[in-house]
């Protein structure tokens, strides 16, 4: 998990364990106290009467937040090169509502890719359109039909990479570019790399996303997500935040804070240990496809390389025929991976997938794939020994094949 230096030449490894912890707001102690109160007193009637700039340190009222949840956002901002501010909420699907309420209005058009993360294309798709909002889903690999897609009304694109459950990879520079030519927003769900592995507004998008329910939180204790942007749109997403009551719990702030200051080494570990059982999976008769953009050789593996400073622990597989039954009893014989949504904290999960039905333009099982190369299994790889885990698999694929 390395890259190019941050701005006072520290990478951002070194940044991750400092950042947001300044000392009015620490004190003598390390970590951020955790604050919890909704009303800031006023020392008088004056005090009251002069008003408090509507900014991150400066106490107000308690949905404005206190030094806890200032610290988290003013780390995450620092971690994200070109960032004036960071905004909290609490998951990250209300991150993506509330960024695309905040940048869109009726008549606008927006572009959301194909293979986005399904409650994404629920927003976008349905709900949206309640507010005379029209959402059209494009190819992120199809550059020419993403450029025909614009109007003179689309106002915002949605990016995702690498794409859910599929894990394509798309040309993030390219598809932001184009966007800021048409004169439209960029909003990129970054949950997956991070600002550690892709910085999302240095590759040219207006606005990064994140769950931090799966990284910066890393113990699957918490749900919270973010929105990072620059100067003008900050400000946008700040006004209409505070207009919606977004806010988080101090309490879950101060989880992720201390999620936050593990998130390169826990990522480095999952990375390493994801791309040695991918590896081991190529290998194996039982799989078609390994979807792991990581993998050198894998599609879209030179792009990830090119854009790409680290990865993580997702990614997924396609069994090669089999039915619905086969993938259950390989499902269910895993002890090492636990059956669930989410993905980021330190244990290994498994979910099966069927992304036909969430797509409107990629075909699923793609073109050149045999029809019956179809089952996909989605595997988050956390901190265990990828030797038990693949011991695991192991036994897995024995009882798949035991009927």
């Amino acid at each position: 998990m390395s890259g190019g230096k941050t701005s006072d030449g520290h990478k951002p490894g070194t940044r991750v364990v400092g950042a947001g912890r300044r000392e009015e707001w620490t004190g003598a102690v390390v970590n951020p106290p955790v604050w919890r109160a909704s009303t800031h007193l006023y020392a008088d009637s004056k005090d009251l009467a002069s008003g408090r700039p509507n900014e991150d340190g400066h106490f107000y009222y308690g949905r404005r937040g206190a030094p806890t949840q200032w610290a988290l956002a003013e780390a995450l901002t620092q971690l994200e090169p070109g960032a004036a501010g960071t905004i909290l909420y609490p998951s990250g699907v209300a991150a993506i509502a509330n960024v695309l309420l905040a940048i869109l209005a009726p008549g606008d058009v927006l572009l959301v890719t194909d293979n986005a993360y399904e409650p994404t294309r629920n927003i976008a798709l349905g709900m949206l359109g309640q507010y005379g909002i029209e959402a059209r889903p494009f190819d992120p690999l199809d550059h020419a039909a993403y450029e025909a897609a614009f109007c003179a009304n689309t106002r915002a694109v949605m990016i995702e990479c690498p794409g859910s459950l599929t894990m394509e990879v798309c040309d993030v520079p390219f598809l932001a570019g184009m966007a800021k030519q048409k004169g439209a927003i960029s909003v990129l769900d970054n949950t997956w790399a991070t600002a550690l592995g892709l910085p999302a507004l240095e590759c040219g998008c207006d606005i990064s996303v994140m769950s931090l329910t799966k990284h910066v939180g890393g113990h699957s204790d918490l749900m919270m997500g973010s929105a990072s942007a620059g100067g003008e749109l900050y400000a946008k997403l700040r006004r209409a935040s505070q207009y919606m009551g977004q806010v988080v719990s101090p309490d879950d702030a101060s989880l992720a804070l201390r999620g936050l200051r593990t998130m390169a080494v826990r990522l480095e570990r999952s990375t390493s240990s994801a791309l040695e059982v991918a590896k081991w999976l190529s290998q194996r008769p039982e799989v078609a496809h390994v979807l792991c953009p990581m993998l050198p050789g894998s599609d879209g593996y030179e792009i990830w390389s090119r854009d790409f400073t680290g990865g993580c622990g997702l990614f997924s597989f396609v069994l090669k025929g089999g039915g619905p039954d086969a993938r259950a009893r390989f499902i269910d014989a895993l002890e090492l991976f636990g059956i669930g949504y989410s993905w980021g904290g330190f244990e290994s999960l498994v979910i099966p997938f069927d992304p036909g039905r969430a797509r409107n333009i990629r075909q699923w099982p793609p073109q050149g794939w045999n029809s019956g190369d179809r089952l996909g299994i989605r595997l988050s790889i956390g901190l265990e020994d990828p030797a038990d885990l693949i011991a695991d698999l192991t036994r897995a694929f024995e009882a798949m094949g035991s009927k």
